[in-house]
């Protein structure tokens, strides 16, 4: 009888601790060398979602990621040409400008990606849900080096933008950036 109630108390503990992470699912495919010493830029996310600026908000905590993980040369795509990608697909021309952009900026990697998921879902708790996926392109060549995929949602009081910034942040950590 003694050792079922330590049994029963880390059984509590264990579950109480996947509640406490919320839900997510992420996938990334194995991450080259990718040096934090070059400069990098933030290309425009494709926005999937019917929340205005989803993938404008994710390219900002892009942003800030980046130099919180030790990229010391980092610059956003701003365009007269930028425009939120609304509905199915990509836009396949402001993707194709970005990049040239990056290469006239003398970048070495690009991140860009799309938001496929911000919103509050319905229910008593109004739970944030967040999907997203990332892309590093390798500016000279054009090809995508890295890529995740994930979507995570929180609990009821928590914002879309905190379970956001958990979700990029473990996306990127899966990329081994490095100096």
């Amino acid at each position: 009888m003694g050792r079922w109630p330590r049994l029963e108390w880390l059984l509590i503990g264990g579950f109480c601790l996947v509640l406490w992470g919320g839900c997510s699912v992420i996938d990334s495919s194995v991450a080259p060398s990718l040096s934090t010493s070059t400069t990098w830029a933030v290309l425009p996310f494709d926005n999937l979602t019917e929340t205005p600026q989803a993938g404008r908000r994710i390219e900002a905590i892009s942003m800030s990621l980046l130099y919180a993980m030790g990229v010391q040369s980092s610059i956003q795509f701003s365009s007269t040409h930028k425009t939120e990608f609304v509905g199915i697909g990509t836009n396949t021309e402001t993707r194709e400008t970005a990049l040239a952009w990056a290469k006239s900026q003398q970048v070495r990697y690009a991140l860009r990606g799309a938001v496929d998921e911000w919103r509050y879902k319905v229910g008593v708790d109004g739970e944030p849900a967040v999907g997203v996926t990332l892309e590093v392109v390798d500016v000279s060549t054009g090809a995508v080096v890295w890529s995740a995929v994930g979507a995570k949602t929180g609990w009821g009081r928590e914002a879309v933008s905190a379970v956001a910034q958990k979700l990029v942040r473990h996306l990127l950590e899966q990329a081994h950036l490095h100096s």
